[in-house]
């Protein structure tokens, strides 16, 4: 699209360059993303997608409500019942279940039956949905942010170790501050933690590309604040979800929200690809790339601000140590929990082998798509937001299957075979040049992927108390995340002189012995 196609009385052209003018033009408002997609090729604003989500939901909802919900039993919370005046906003779960009569129950008719599945009654939870609508949108524009990162760090360094390096630095706060955040969050109310890490993420995203201009060295720090909030969010959104919806549904709602994060894999990397190779390589280009991911941070804290959540109670016995003694005490509360239930400290270690893999793919694959693959087929940096799809589009079988199957399933043995699994994929990744191979490997990696994580989210969630949740969840982060982020450096240095294809494919033994070493614990493999 030329200028000589705008409507010189309606539209107006933005500066080519991503600064200050930008703002002082309204550019974030503006239609600024473009669609190179075939048929569809144009462009359009942040808040068309918005639109568009709430349309889609919109029509949803309507399908999905008839004249029969006045035939079943719809609990809009406690102490009210169908037929009550409905609240406003984002505080009013739907749950649908069977009116009972005097003899045998009454055959429920099929819309009802249909919503009653787990999926469908999540989907027309208003709180849910809005839960996971805001972390599906902020993990479209993550998935941007990865890529354009891994594309501008390696542009400008053409270093694999400094490539390496800054996916390092965005997981090195894992180790030393997890459980600080996790301690902090139990303390917090959830709501308002994910609601300020997002919008200080949004401030700290937008600073990227602006450093990557002055120095590169500036990135990194900038990375290692933004994980750092990041800490505070994770374990505050696993300690939500329990919150919002019922027990029987939080191993479909575990699903739910890792499919939000396969969804924005396959949709999210494909088009980041694209996006990368139309704005081009350079810090300059890229920095449109950095303010969609800012936006959609954004637009996730206006959604979760809207949804209610009832008050925790926590206990407000008067202290008499200091308050960095009672922090300590929480803190040590949190690993000491964690430490004495086999289950959750067995599952932890095994996992700080097997996920080491993961940390190197993570630091590699930008490496591997330029110097490793074929770029026949798919040119690079395209090749590498196909990898990525590829996990996504495996995620997304797997995190299906898990949610459909996986409450007949013994989670510890889907935790075992998922981690072998995995492993088998991630060798098979490493040791091909083929793109096309290289794809099903990756997908083979992504069903893996979700087939041991949603069991084991499930089984902390059934485990832990709500109150120690944030602790418990970033300790078992800090071991695991930690093992990642050394598993990220020793690969960087290795990159420098060996392929990051062999690289990648030793690590993937490795996750392999982790899957064997769990089959033969048994609070691992019995769980």
């Amino acid at each position: 699209m030329g200028p000589e196609e705008l409507n010189s009385a309606f539209h107006r052209l933005l500066p080519p360059d991503f600064g200050l003018e930008f703002f002082l033009r309204a550019g974030p408002i503006a239609d600024i993303i473009p669609l190179p997609i075939p048929i569809l090729t144009n462009v359009a604003s942040i808040g068309d997608g918005f639109i568009g989500a709430g349309l889609g939901w919109f029509v949803l909802s309507t399908l999905m409500r008839g004249k029969e919900d006045s035939e079943v039993g719809v609990s809009l919370g406690p102490g009210r019942r169908a037929g009550a005046e409905p609240s406003v906003g984002f505080d009013r779960p739907i749950i649908l279940g069977g009116a009972r009569g005097a003899g045998m129950p009454a055959p429920l008719p099929l819309g009802a039956r249909v919503r009653g599945h787990p999926y469908i009654r999540l989907a027309l939870d208003a709180r849910f949905a809005a839960f996971w609508l805001a972390q599906t949108i902020s993990l479209f524009g993550d998935r941007l942010h990865q890529v354009a990162l891994g594309v501008l760090v390696y542009a400008i360094t053409n270093s694999p170790l400094a490539t390496g390096l800054v996916f390092l630095a965005a997981t090195l706060p894992n180790i030393f501050l997890g459980p600080i955040a996790g301690t902090f969050v139990d303390r917090l109310e959830h709501k308002r933690v994910l609601i300020a890490s997002d919008l200080i993420r949004a401030v700290l995203v937008l600073l990227i590309p602006f450093a990557a201009v002055a120095n590169v060295v500036l990135v990194y720090p900038l990375v290692f604040v933004i994980t750092t909030v990041s800490l505070f969010f994770r374990p505050a959104k696993t300690a939500m979800l329990p919150r919002i919806v019922r027990e029987d549904d939080l191993m479909a709602a575990s699903s739910a929200t890792w499919t939000a994060d396969t969804l924005a894999d396959i949709v999210g990397f494909p088009l980041a690809g694209l996006f990368i190779a139309f704005l081009g390589v350079g810090s300059t280009d890229l920095g449109l790339a950095f303010f969609a991911d800012s936006a959609t941070y954004v637009l996730s804290a206006v959604l979760l601000a809207g949804i209610s959540v009832a008050p925790l109670v926590r206990d407000r016995t008067p202290r008499v140590v200091s308050a960095v003694r009672a922090f300590t005490n929480e803190l040590s509360e949190g690993w000491r929990f964690l430490r004495d239930k086999p289950a959750l400290i067995q599952n932890t270690l095994i996992s700080t082998i097997a996920q080491m893999s993961v940390g190197v793919t993570l630091a590699l694959t930008v490496v591997y798509a330029r110097d490793v693959l074929d770029g026949a087929v798919i040119p690079y940096p395209q090749n590498f937001a196909a990898i990525e799809t590829a996990i996504g589009i495996g995620n997304l079988v797997g995190g299906l299957a898990v949610g459909a199957l996986g409450t007949r399933l013994r989670k510890g043995w889907l935790v075992v075979g998922g981690f072998i699994a995995m492993g088998l994929s991630t060798i098979l990744l490493g040791l091909t040049g083929n793109v096309l191979i290289a794809l099903l490997a990756a997908a083979g990696m992504g069903v893996a992927n979700l087939v041991f994580i949603i069991p084991t989210q499930t089984i902390f969630l059934e485990v832990t108390p709500i109150e120690l949740m944030g602790r418990v969840v970033a300790f078992r982060g800090s071991l695991v995340f930690g093992a990642m982020t050394l598993a990220m450096a020793v690969a960087g240095i290795l990159a420098e002189s060996v392929s990051a294809g062999l690289v990648i494919a030793a690590f993937g033994v490795l996750t392999v012995l982790g899957g064997l070493i769990g089959g033969l614990l048994p609070a691992v493999r019995d769980a």
